[in-house]
């Protein structure tokens, strides 16, 4: 029998395959290796910090989905032997933001076996891209055959005309190009023209979506997974959106049409990773309540749970009128739901309409947040700061609305950036409106063009503030208060809320590029920015790791005083918490919520929305009675 070795696993043939329960499950066996070797590195790149220096952690906090999901192709293939009966495929996936690339040692690693092999940059976003760039002009340096692939390429080729300076700089130097998905066998064109040493300066399959049912399943061994915090793994059940979001860039790549993988294909990546000893995931699908596969896909969860005993634990992204899905969010409690992200994005009805975010009803917020709370989730919510509206007064004000009126809790701050591949960065191309030519700050946290209601340097500062403005003691103390309310852990929250703010204020980066324990390397800096005397740079990080280190003791203490303090309360005696009060009807809401009458566009909405149901209740009333019998 012949066999592929995969990341230190044994894959067989297809008479292994069909004697073991799933596609990709590692088997051992004691047949000699092939005779000729390819060996495919899948990289995921991080991207640089202000000093030019590679994000990385010890241990990161997301998972990549677009690794697992490449990684699982590669398995497929492997099994397939797309390079023939005598070629062993070796693959090795690699993560960036938690283990450092080295071009020399993966150069020596191909040449050890012969030489033949590829290079893939994986998932590669725009604020990614001069990173991966970088990266790709070593390994060519090195002779190695390398790809780059991703949403900032596929988003720029899909929305933008002629050809990109930055798309041009990588095939000159050699660099193949991947815009589009993987599946349907097309990784086997791209492998077969690496053996051969004929890659294409860029393979483009934008116009082709795939179908999901059925694909190899997204997978990542342990090791890797070990590497995150929290030991979660992800996979897509879908791709796709039916909204159309001005800043969105998922549209324009994955389509408008939900695509997704049918319940058998679920099971079978949970199964695979429950035998490696992973059971908690996060779904990727951009808006998982517009998959029509939902209601199977949690129903085949929730079986698995209840009448398999699998202790599976789901994190999933939703839109805010998810809760007026039949069922959607019982469905999801039974299937494991514990996070749930949702865009917010903005509580002023103006600037959700430029956005055309149109499926954002402030009327159904309050009603959202709490139907999710009443099954003991926690709730993650977006909120996008420079819209044509914005101020930094409009800022500060809503902020402390959202914080009186709606039960969120962790709130995540990002601004208003135009990716390469979404609409508000053609028309900004279109117009000829200056934008930075720095991919590397197209990451949600860096003013990347002026907005109109303030100067750059104002939305910079008050980017800045919100996080202390929301995540302030007294709001944490709320926090923490409503957790005890809704049969949740105090200490939870408090360690949500720890990791969220101790990396943003100390380590200057956004908490979805966090971890535990950040890495510097003095000679992994940019390109063009000199490497540091290491009697300069080794005192200096140990210094900074020394204050860090204080600040974030005391940090610590801090919290749990608070903590101390709402485990100690007596509940009767709490104040008013508006936000935990039933959702009523919108002529009640509207006496106690500012929310509602903050803008005259709220005001207008909530007119809307009452009239809306008084015809729907007319309407009720005015039915014919049906006889039976």
């Amino acid at each position: 029998m012949r066999v592929v070795r995969c990341c230190g696993y044994i894959d067989g043939n297809a008479a292994t395959r069909a004697s073991r329960p799933y596609p990709g499950m590692p088997v051992t066996s004691s047949s000699p290796s092939a005779r000729r070797v390819f060996q495919l590195i899948l990289v995921k790149p991080s991207h640089y910090d202000d000093d030019g220096y590679v994000i990385q952690w010890m241990r990161s906090i997301m998972p990549s989905n677009s690794l697992s999901a490449v990684y699982g192709l590669a398995l497929d293939c492997a099994d397939r032997q797309v390079l023939g009966e005598d070629v062993e495929i070796r693959t090795e996936a690699y993560d960036e933001t938690n283990l450092r690339i080295s071009a020399d040692r993966i150069a020596k690693q191909i040449r050890s076996t012969g030489g033949h092999g590829l290079v893939c940059l994986v998932g590669v976003q725009s604020n990614q891209y001069p990173r991966a760039l970088d990266l790709a002009k070593q390994f060519r340096a090195r002779g190695l055959p390398t790809c780059i692939g991703g949403f900032h390429v596929s988003g720029s080729l899909s929305m933008l005309p002629g050809e990109r300076p930055e798309l041009r700089a990588a095939m000159d130097a050699g660099i193949s190009l991947f815009a589009g998905e993987l599946e349907e066998r097309r990784f086997d064109q791209l492998l077969q023209a690496a053996d051969r040493d004929e890659l294409e300066p860029l393979y483009n399959y934008l116009d082709d979506l795939p179908d999901l049912e059925g694909a190899p399943t997204p997978f990542l061994p342990a090791e890797k997974i070990q590497r995150v915090s929290g030991l979660r793994t992800t996979f897509d059940a879908g791709r796709g959106c039916p909204f159309s979001c001005s800043f969105c860039t998922i549209i324009n790549v994955q389509g408008r049409k939900t695509r997704h993988r049918s319940p058998d294909d679920v099971e079978r990546i949970i199964r695979l990773n429950a035998a490696q000893g992973i059971t908690s995931f996060f779904i990727t699908d951009d808006n998982f309540a517009r998959n029509t596969a939902w209601e199977a896909t949690f129903d085949r969860i929730a079986l698995l749970r209840e009448e398999h005993g699998m202790k599976v634990n789901l994190f999933i992204q939703v839109d805010t009128m998810c809760h007026k899905i039949p069922g959607f969010i019982e469905k999801a409690a039974r299937a494991g739901v514990k996070r749930v992200f949702v865009g917010l994005e903005s509580i002023n009805p103006d600037t959700l309409k430029s956005a055309q975010k149109g499926q954002n009803q402030i009327t159904e917020y309050r009603r959202l947040f709490q139907s999710w709370h009443d099954i003991g989730v926690l709730i993650y919510a977006g909120y996008i700061l420079g819209f044509p509206n914005d101020t930094a007064e409009s800022i500060e004000k809503d902020i402390g609305i959202i914080q009186r009126e709606l039960p969120v809790d962790m709130l995540e701050f990002f601004i208003l950036t135009p990716l390469p591949g979404s609409q508000d960065h053609r028309e900004l191309f279109d117009a000829g409106i200056p934008m930075d030519e720095d991919l590397n700050n197209y990451d949600t946290v860096h003013a990347v063009t002026d907005p109109q209601g303030m100067s750059r340097e104002e939305l910079l500062e008050i980017y800045d503030r919100v996080w202390d403005l929301y995540y302030s003691d007294e709001h944490l103390v709320t926090m923490m208060r409503r957790a005890r309310v809704w049969c949740k852990k105090p200490k939870r929250i408090l360690r949500k809320v720890f990791g969220f703010w101790t990396i943003i204020r100390f380590e200057k980066v956004h908490p979805l590029e966090g971890g535990l324990l950040r890495r510097r390397y003095r000679r992994d800096r940019r390109p063009g920015l000199p490497i540091e005397n290491p009697l300069v740079f080794y005192p200096r990080q140990g210094a900074l790791f020394l204050v860090k280190a204080i600040q974030l003791a005391r940090t610590y203490f801090r919290y749990m005083r608070l903590l101390k303090q709402v485990q100690n309360e007596d509940p009767a005696h709490w104040p008013r918490d508006i936000a935990m009060e039933p959702a009523g009807t919108m002529g009640q809401d509207s006496q106690m919520l500012e929310l509602f009458t903050v803008t005259e566009s709220a005001r207008e909405t909530v007119d809307r929305a009452r009239r809306k149901a008084e015809r729907r209740e007319a309407a009720k009333q005015q039915e014919p009675v049906q006889i039976s019998g």
